[in-house]
Parts: structure tokens; C-alpha cells; sequence
């Protein structure tokens, strides 16, 4: 129908008109209270947020003279975050003359990703940047 009768019979009724889809050809509209309308909206889109789940970005920093132990306390928490659903980001740090071996200290970060490959897999590859390694880690699906 013409927006002029719909005006006219939502006048009637004592309500609003609405546009729900006014991109649409022809738009389309709805006799509906506003003000019960947007309420309802609210309330739908507050539903949505709370079933979603927001997925953080864990750190984890590590030095290229880490020692086996260390390591492993270091695999250990990242188990528990990806666990969680968090991703994780393993940054391989080097100070000073570690610089220099940078190629040679890849393996660490190789046999993190390796201890943990039963629960996680790696969604970046360890890439340089800067002063450091970095390389993100994110749940089995």
C-alpha cells in the first residue's frame, strides 16, 4: 500500500509507522508502539552480547638462552590460556649481541609450537620484527 494510506491507519490505530528495511524496494514498513519497538530491539541485542564469547590475545615473552625448565613452565601456561579459548602470542626477545644469532634461536619457538601441537596450531609463523620473534598460537578446531 501507499505510505500515505499506511500513515493513515497507523494515525487510527494510535501507533507509529516504522521503516524496518528502508533499503529494501519497496520499503517496508511496519503499524508498530516505537517505543515497545525499540525496547524489544535493545533487549535482543543485549542477548547477542552476552552469548558471544570475546577472544583475548595472551602474551608469553621468552629470552634465546631460556633454560628446558623454564620452557616448560612457559608451555605449560600457554596450555591453560589456549585451553581457555585464548590465543596466544609467543614473543622470542633478544637484547644486545643475541642479535647477532637470531637464525639460530628459530628452534625455540619451533619446539614450543611442537609441545603444544596437541592442543593448539599455529596461526602465524614465527616472523622477525624488530628486536624480536613473534608467532601466534590458537586453538584445534
Amino acid at each position: 500500500m501507499s505510505s500515505k494510506e499506511a500513515l493513515k491507519l497507523a494515525e487510527e490505530a494510535g501507533v507509529d509507522l516504522v521503516k524496518i528495511a528502508p533499503t529494501a524496494n519497496p520499503p517496508v514498513c511496519r503499524i508498530v508502539d516505537y517505543g515497545k519497538f525499540k525496547y524489544e530491539q535493545t533487549r535482543k541485542e543485549k542477548e547477542a552480547k552476552k552469548k558471544q564469547k570475546v577472544i583475548e590475545i595472551k602474551e608469553i615473552r621468552l629470552s634465546p638462552n631460556i633454560d628446558t625448565n623454564d620452557l616448560n613452565t612457559k608451555i605449560n601456561a600457554a596450555r591453560k590460556f589456549i585451553i581457555k579459548g585464548d590465543r596466544v602470542k609467543v614473543t622470542l626477545r633478544f637484547r644486545g649481541r643475541e642479535m647477532t644469532h637470531m637464525n639460530n634461536s628459530k628452534h625455540i619457538l619451533d619446539d614450543f609450537a611442537e609441545a603444544l601441537s596437541d592442543v593448539a596450531v599455529i596461526e602465524k609463523a614465527p616472523k622477525v620484527e624488530g628486536r624480536s620473534m613473534t608467532m601466534f598460537l590458537a586453538e584445534k578446531r
